[in-house]
């Protein structure tokens, strides 16, 4: 099985940007951690980062492309404003789980929204850095 982690904005400054909310582990330290769950699984894991819109687009494209078998996806930002990103999901097809470090439900009004989860297969939200180790073993699943 092949996976993509894709991350969207601000996710490269983990460790730096609000602890209070997103904690003290670095992004390449959440790297690491993701890497080796995946490898004790016998999964191969592709990571992908940008702050910029299209570039995450394309990276999602090229996944269909690639032969990923599904995609574990922070769209930081881009959740509440991104019809671009849930197009893009929605063409190639490809199983996403929607993962949130911190629990957007009980954050500000328009984090309440989330253009991607139609289209997701699951979310999880508020289980910090976990969610994505649980998302790994959602895609396993299906």
């Amino acid at each position: 099985m092949k996976l993509l982690v894709l991350n969207g904005p601000n996710l490269n400054m983990l460790g730096v940007r609000e602890p209070g909310i997103y904690g003290s582990e670095t992004y390449e330290a959440l790297l690491e951690k993701i890497g080796d769950y995946a490898c004790d699984r016998g999964v191969a894991v592709e990571f992908f980062q940008s702050n910029h819109e299209g570039a995450l687009v394309d990276r999602i494209q090229q996944a269909y492309f690639d032969r990923v078998d599904g995609i574990v996806f922070n769209p930081g930002a881009y959740t509440h404003t991104s019809i671009a990103l849930l197009d893009a999901l929605k063409a190639v097809g490809i199983p996403c789980v929607e993962v949130h470090i911190s629990d957007v439900s009980k954050r500000e009004e328009f984090r309440q929204v989330s253009y991607i989860r139609p289209v997701c297969v699951a979310s999880i939200i508020g289980h910090g850095t976990n969610g994505y180790l649980e998302a790994i073993d959602i895609l396993l699943e299906q």
